[in-house]
């Protein structure tokens, strides 16, 4: 399982330089190819981000369409956890409750361009390695 981070959507919903790769990937999830989980964390930042009704009902429809995406709904004691590990691993509290989920669901890595990922002990993927 993998676990995808907020930018792999923007990429491709904002039409950035790696929306192609980022499709591809999460083409291969919504057939049930890969299986990933995305954090409610990472939907309400999408969703906050793209600011367009358009833009977020057809996100939100990707994501409730996707065979092989499990949605991972984080609690307070989560979330706690996650602003526990912030200092010992370096990281913002939106990453840190990343790896937090990732480590806690046994995700084999995460799945993002943000290379703050790269300091901790799970590895760091982009889409590009799986298409």
């Amino acid at each position: 399982m993998l676990l995808l981070d907020t930018n792999i959507f923007l990429e491709l919903f904002l039409g950035q330089k790696r929306a192609s790769e980022c499709r591809k990937l999460l083409e291969r999830i919504s057939s049930g190819d890969l299986e990933a989980v995305v954090t409610k964390f990472t939907i309400h930042a999408a969703e906050a981000v793209l600011n367009k009704p358009e833009l977020i009902l057809r996100f939100l429809r990707n994501l409730q369409n996707s065979i092989g995406l499990s949605i991972y709904e984080t609690s307070i004691e989560d979330e706690m956890a996650a602003s526990m590990l912030m200092d010992k691993i370096g990281l913002d509290f939106d990453d840190s409750l990343q790896y937090y989920v990732a480590k806690k669901l046994g995700a084999e890595s995460i799945i993002s361009y943000d290379k703050h990922f790269d300091k901790t002990d799970l590895p760091r993927k982009e889409p590009s390695d799986f298409i």
